[in-house]
């Protein structure tokens, strides 16, 4: 009886649109390194936009779950990681030394992404809800997610604008760097602003 009451908290709305997001994140990835750039800059403007739908769609219609809580920002975190982790794969890979610069920048991030997420798992297993998303959790998310559609789009050697009409179309490699280090500080600033909150929420549990 009470897994027939737990099950509908489960399957709302905004829980499918997260695990959707999480299915495409091997679609994206197949279709970013086949080069079908479009088709991955498809699905990262869709992930961006379903990463802002389902929560607006929680809190107005109250469908927010304490799965939702968890599965919003896991979703968060393994798309972004993923994307991180393609880029330092295509960036490595050439012998320019702005392109390598590009890509730590990028694996920087993903180590950021891996340490919250395992600090977040470890709360879950203590019994405390993680912190929640403050306002620039969510700039960076934005941010992040504008910088990669504009690298798929315009990016020196990857984007689809290099691809389909040649380099000298592409973004200057001056601004990849800038875009990518300015992902990364805003992700830090982000990670920064949720100690507050989360200390807050171990003193008070242990109290």
């Amino acid at each position: 009886m009470e897994q027939q009451k737990q099950l509908p908290k489960f399957f709302t709305i905004p829980n499918i649109i997260s695990l959707a997001r999480i299915a495409m994140i091997p679609f994206f990835i197949w279709a970013f390194l086949a080069e079908y750039l479009i088709t991955a800059l498809i699905i990262v403007i869709v992930s961006g936009i379903s990463d802002k739908a389902d929560g607006v769609i929680a809190r107005k219609y109250n469908m927010i779950s304490d799965t939702g809580k968890w599965l919003d920002p896991l979703a968060d975190k393994l798309t972004q990681v993923a994307l991180c982790i393609v880029m330092f794969v295509v960036f490595f890979a050439s012998n320019e030394p702005w392109a390598r610069f590009v890509a730590w920048v990028f694996m920087g991030y993903v180590g950021k992404e891996v340490f919250m997420l395992l600090f977040a798992l470890s709360m879950l297993m203590m019994k405390k809800v993680p912190a929640a998303a403050e306002i620039w959790g969510k700039i960076a998310t934005l941010i992040f997610y504008i910088v990669m559609g504009v690298l798929i789009f315009a990016g020196p050697e990857i984007g689809i604008l290099a691809h389909y009409f040649g380099e000298h179309v592409a973004l200057p490699p001056l601004v990849v760097q800038i875009l990518a280090a300015l992902t990364l500080v805003m992700t830090i600033i982000a990670f920064l602003s949720y100690i507050p909150d989360t200390y807050r929420k171990i003193m008070k549990s242990e109290k």
